[in-house]
């Protein structure tokens, strides 16, 4: 499986930051949970199937062939 999106570019992609030095202090704050753990690395490799939280929203990774609408 080599699909995958680190978690900073994940955040922006997602609309959660506006820029990567956001990215980073949220992260390093250990304001992120990849699969219900803390996670401190921007550089995580996320993968389809993945749930990342912030502030308790829940936001799935999708692979790039799933539909359009599916979520981020």
């Amino acid at each position: 499986m080599d699909e995958y999106i680190k978690l900073d570019q994940f955040l922006k992609l997602a609309q959660v930051v506006q820029t990567g030095g956001h990215a980073k202090l949220l992260i390093q704050a250990g304001g992120v949970l990849v699969n219900g753990e803390v996670e401190t690395r921007r550089g995580r490799k996320l993968y389809p199937g993945d749930v990342v939280e912030v502030d308790g929203e829940e936001l799935h990774v999708a692979s790039d062939d799933e539909a359009p609408g599916a979520e981020v």
